[in-house]
């Protein structure tokens, strides 16, 4: 029998991925105020797209009825724009989340699955972060994240509302905007290669990150909505990746000379990621690609996206 579901943030890169692997065998209603989020990415796919925000409660209220499932994404996905901002950044990652827990209590949803990010850890060089190490925000963004999950637990623990947290570690793959202040490195480096450009690097390009494929990210968040614990979860491989094995990767899969420019290293920047994914794993998630398959998915539908 098919769901209902409701994805906040459903027209942005993770959340129109979500959206599209739910859609065919279920009613999926998005919500998205398209401040980031994109109709494009939504194009061909069945499912209802309520442009509002998550601060309007009203209409929280109306798209929760009989809902099954929350899939909350909606939030401004960006360290700096909530260092230039933080008073707006709190207002839509926190208050906007205690909004989705609040209504989803009231309509009787089953379950919310709330997306969150390793950026909860911090700068501690301690590897691999594992759920279990005292978070150690450093920007409004993470703090605003991490109150994020403690209203969660609060829920679940106090009115019975089942919540899960995933978060996640660098996501990369097909709807990333390259553009966008929110993008990640992979998206930027692929769009540089294509246009003939050098790729920027920032450092020594020896840092590491725990990249994840998107369709991986999309699986552990189905598994999220039909799991029956609660907590939160890191969501990646598990495994660390240099920007330099990237940009070699990518070059290989690319056929293009991906010789970056380096420049001054970014103060603040985290020099390695890693994450321990032992405890997701409990419940059956296993990631299915590999880096150099998604990069060869991702470089495929950049270049589908070229004019001509």
């Amino acid at each position: 029998m098919p769901k209902k579901f409701v994805i906040t943030g459903g027209a942005g890169f993770i959340g129109s991925n979500l959206t599209r692997a739910l859609a065919n065998e279920n009613e999926v209603i998005v919500i998205d105020d398209l401040s980031a989020g994109k109709r494009e990415n939504l194009e061909g796919v069945e499912a209802t797209l309520v442009k509002g925000s998550i601060l309007d409660r009203e209409l929280l209220k109306d798209q929760f009825r009989k809902a099954d499932l929350v899939f909350h994404l909606a939030a401004i996905a960006s360290v700096e724009r909530s260092v230039r901002d933080p008073l707006l950044v709190n207002e839509v990652n926190l208050n906007g989340t205690l909004n989705v827990l609040e209504e989803a209590r009231l309509a009787g949803v089953r379950r919310v699955v709330f997306s969150s990010t390793a950026a909860v850890y911090g700068t501690s060089p301690d590897l691999p972060k594992r759920e279990d190490m005292t978070p150690d925000p450093r920007s409004p963004y993470a703090v605003a994240k991490l109150a994020g999950e403690h209203y969660c637990r609060v829920f679940s623990e106090l009115f019975g509302l089942p919540t899960v947290v995933l978060r996640f570690f660098n996501v990369f793959g097909p709807r990333q905007d390259p553009g966008s202040e929110y993008s990640g490195v992979i998206s930027r480096f692929i769009s540089a290669l294509l246009e003939e450009r050098k790729p920027v690097v920032y450092g020594d390009g020896e840092q590491t990150r725990d990249f994840v494929y998107v369709a991986d990210v999309v699986r552990a968040l189905i598994l999220a909505g039909g799991c029956s614990r609660t907590g939160s979860f890191n969501v990646a491989r598990g495994e660390s990746t240099s920007l330099n094995r990237l940009l070699e990767i990518l070059g290989r899969v690319t056929g293009r000379d991906a010789i970056p420019q380096y420049r001054e290293a970014r103060r603040g920047d985290i020099r390695h990621s890693l994450a321990d994914v032992s405890l997701y794993q409990e419940m059956g998630y296993r990631p299915e690609y590999s880096i150099e398959e998604g990069l060869r998915r991702t470089v495929d539908w950049f270049s589908e996206q070229r004019p001509g």
